[in-house]
């Protein structure tokens, strides 16, 4: 069996950034075990709900990967898509007007047929039902690592959307991105480790 693969290992780029600073990427096409919701992710049954049915999913992915495929790898972190109607609305951390995404990324050769095998093997979790496996790709992007709090994120998101972006011809392209490096369950919130991901384009391009 060959080794364990990690994409924050193979992809340091876009799972592994450096501390400080803004930086621009390319994020290519991957795919994700997807579950979509509305609000308050520290309240809601429902976010708890769809975090848990996408755990649960992906390890039996990547036990059914090892055992048929002799092909291991290491789950990949939680990443969450966040929307609302006012974007200002995350800046000022108003989550019960959140509408989020909340997903995990898989291998390559993870294929639809066994995501269906292990979700039927999964179906009395409550989100189970609403759990999607689909490409998904953002293209240009600027990213920042925070170590912190999630509710200490709004000074950097401030930064980025009115002086990062402005400064640079960047306009918004899609939604906030963030990738949870750490598990809140076991990590101080001062040590947490969160990828914050905004889509771009270039302003002369839209």
């Amino acid at each position: 069996m060959a080794g364990k693969s990690d994409i924050k290992r193979h992809r340091k780029d876009l799972y592994a950034p450096r501390a400080g600073g803004f930086q621009l990427v390319d994020v290519p096409e991957l795919p994700f075990l997807m579950v979509d919701g509305k609000g308050d992710p520290n309240t809601s049954g429902s976010y708890s709900d769809a975090v848990a049915a996408l755990f649960a999913v992906s390890y039996a992915l990547k036990f059914a990967s090892k055992r048929r495929l002799e092909r291991d790898y290491v789950v990949a972190p939680l990443e969450g898509l966040w929307s609302a109607d006012d974007p200002e609305k995350f800046v000022a951390r108003a989550k019960d007007d959140w509408e989020w995404t909340m997903m995990i990324t898989q291998p390559e050769w993870i294929t639809p047929a066994m995501v269906d095998e292990a979700t039927a093997a999964k179906k009395d979790l409550p989100a189970v039902q609403r759990l999607g496996f689909a490409p998904y790709a953002e293209g240009l992007a600027v990213q920042v690592l925070h170590i912190g709090s999630f509710d200490d994120e709004a000074p950097l998101l401030d930064r980025l959307h009115r002086e990062f972006m402005p400064e640079n011809g960047l306009a918004f392209n899609g939604r906030h991105h963030e990738i949870y490096l750490s598990d809140p369950r076991r990590t101080e919130p001062a040590k947490l480790r969160t990828i914050l991901r905004q889509p771009v384009s270039r302003s002369q391009d839209r």
